[in-house]
């Protein structure tokens, strides 16, 4: 049982997140409001959330982690490098482009982990981890161009901010280490929020932003930052704690899937063959660098 609703938690975190990522491109093609300062109050607003809960429920390792220099340190490059990065570059690839393409090619950035992993070990990649370099390739190969060498599909700027975006998720992956299990993933990403979203807010000047907004950005944002940010990533978090975090990234890898649909059905953006094409070698390494290292190929 306990399985069973850790595999419906998780796979509903995922189908949240791409929900999430879907209102941030209905705010972009409807109201003109700059990618950073949508980021900084998302953040801002998210953090907010995290931190009441992480107050309410784990005051300990809220305060515990200001007492540590080295967590301090940590957190705040967690904070920047990490958080802020990944915020900003999903941000910026949806407004060039579309939920569905940044999510996966943000989903690219697992193998960039992968391959970072091979050179700190001083090994070559096995030939399931080799694979999975060629589909993410091939995947990002399709999705900007499909499949013309001489002709690319994407929005140059959109790909540049999507693969940054790639490599946000890598260091967002790769920062935190130790600090997440010793004081707990709410409090580190409740002030890894905080913390990007205050140093976006003060390098992008978001305090001169002007918005002409009314009830429908109001409730996309709400699905932004509540839906697809704070309680997607509570939910999730319940969901790896019963299934473990092997199952639980392989079924919120739905996320991107989720997008797409969300994208299509509800802002009726066409759909190429080739774009499904992209996705399916890219959400086909999740599967290739989640299984257990005795799995054969």
């Amino acid at each position: 049982m306990n399985k069973d609703l850790g595999a419906v938690l998780t796979i509903t975190a995922g189908v949240m997140w791409g929900f999430g990522g879907t209102c941030g491109q209905f705010i972009f093609e409807r109201f003109p409001i700059d990618p950073s300062h949508l980021t900084t109050i998302r953040m801002l607003a998210a953090g907010l959330i995290l931190a009441v809960a992480g107050l309410i429920t784990d005051r300990r390792n809220m305060i515990g982690i200001w007492q540590s220099r080295q967590a301090c340190g940590k957190l705040l490059l967690y904070g920047l490098l990490g958080i802020m990065f990944s915020q900003l570059t999903y941000m910026q690839a949806i407004s060039y482009t579309n939920s569905g393409t940044a999510t996966i090619l943000q989903y690219t950035g697992p193998v960039l982990v992968m391959v970072i992993s091979c050179f700190m070990q001083k090994r070559l990649p096995t030939p399931r981890e080799a694979l999975a370099i060629v589909l993410v390739i091939l995947g990002t190969f399709f999705i900007a161009t499909h499949g013309s060498l001489s002709n690319l599909i994407i929005n140059t700027q959109g790909l540049a901010w999507g693969l940054a975006a790639a490599v946000a998720l890598a260091l967002y992956t790769l920062i935190p280490g130790r600090i997440t299990q010793q004081y707990g993933s709410i409090t580190v990403t409740a002030y890894g929020m905080l913390i990007g979203g205050i140093v976006l807010f003060v390098i992008s000047r978001a305090w001169e932003m002007q918005l002409s907004a009314d009830y429908r950005f109001v409730l996309a944002f709400l699905g932004l930052v509540v839906l697809g940010t704070a309680l997607t990533f509570s939910i999730y978090l319940k969901g790896l704690s019963l299934i473990g975090p092997v199952k639980a990234s392989m079924l919120a890898s739905v996320e991107p899937v989720s997008a797409a649909a969300f994208m299509i059905v509800w802002l009726g953006v066409p759909f190429h063959y080739m774009d499904l094409l992209g996705f399916v070698c890219i959400l086909a390494t999740v599967f290739l660098l989640t299984r257990r290292d005795n799995d054969s190929l």
